[in-house]
């Protein structure tokens, strides 16, 4: 896997396409690394004429790991940001956009389209917010502003969520925990067998062993405004989600927050889904967008 050195870190990125092509920057949810993006979707986004970037998050795959900030609690931040006690993370979701920035600057990069899931989708708001002039399109997929006063995440996505592996050395064990986390937020309208879990829960750990990443050090994602200042600034039109991690009403108030914003609102679109049916629709959503900019 390819590196390149982005905010002062090694970061491990693939691209796929003509990198002539107008380009895609993917950036994932908490926890995940490049791998975890189907391979039909990159390809069909391929096919639709882009060139796609994709990259391990700090703390994550075979990017820089922050082992110095130790072992972090889960439970532990969980409580403290029920209590709104002050969390120290060894990162914020800012790093993580400032790094993704710097993924595009290092590729020589100017502008691109930018997706997001999940945190990635957070990740994906601020970058938008704060570098406009480096974003041709911003497309957030089941995911929210994180501000005080939404929905968060259902107590059974919650407990998935913070669980960990029974033998985190072990890769059978990863893998177990991988697919049950998959199957707790899963989509009851697209449901992935679980066959094909264990083949995509298999990938990252041929690559790297996956550790608590974004998901545990930057835990003030959840429950923090981390993203919602810069929401004000933005013009979209979101998907909301019936998701147990990120509820619809989560998603609406992040679409409401961009002056002239609007929404619409996707049932069952929980937060994991078979890449057959809404991998198509996001797809048919992108090829919408220009392929110049």
């Amino acid at each position: 896997m390819p590196t390149l050195t982005a905010n002062g870190l090694r970061i491990a990125f693939d691209t796929a396409g003509d990198a002539k092509s107008t380009p895609v920057l993917l950036l994932h949810g908490l926890g995940m690394q490049l791998t975890s993006w189907p391979d039909e979707f990159v390809e069909g986004l391929v096919e639709l004429g882009f060139y796609v970037i994709r990259f391990d998050h700090r703390d994550c795959g075979l990017s820089t790991k922050f082992d110095r900030a130790g072992k972090p609690n889960l439970w532990w931040s969980w409580l403290k940001s029920r209590l709104k006690l002050p969390l120290r993370p060894a990162y914020r979701l800012e790093d993580l956009a400032e790094d993704a920035l710097g993924v595009l600057s290092a590729l020589g990069v100017a502008k691109a389209h930018v997706v997001g899931v999940s945190m990635g989708g957070m990740v994906a708001q601020i970058l938008a917010a704060q570098h406009p002039q480096r974003v041709l399109s911003l497309t957030s997929i089941m995911s929210s502003s994180g501000r005080r006063g939404l929905p968060g995440p259902s107590h059974a996505a919650r407990q998935a969520l913070l669980r960990r592996p029974a033998s985190p050395n072990d890769i059978e064990s990863l893998i177990d925990q991988a697919v049950a986390l998959q199957q707790a937020i899963g989509s009851p309208a697209y449901p992935t067998p679980e066959k094909h879990l264990r083949r995509r829960a298999a990938r990252p750990c041929g690559a790297a062993i996956v550790r608590p990443g974004p998901c545990a050090r930057c835990w003030r994602w959840p429950r923090q405004a981390t993203a919602a200042p810069c929401c004000s600034r933005l013009r979209c039109r979101p998907w909301s989600s019936t998701a147990p991690a990120t509820p619809g009403a989560a998603g609406l108030r992040r679409g409401r927050r961009g002056p002239g914003a609007g929404s619409a609102s996707r049932g069952h679109r929980r937060h994991g889904a078979r890449p057959a049916s809404p991998a198509e629709r996001t797809l048919a959503y992108l090829d919408r967008l220009p392929c110049a900019g």
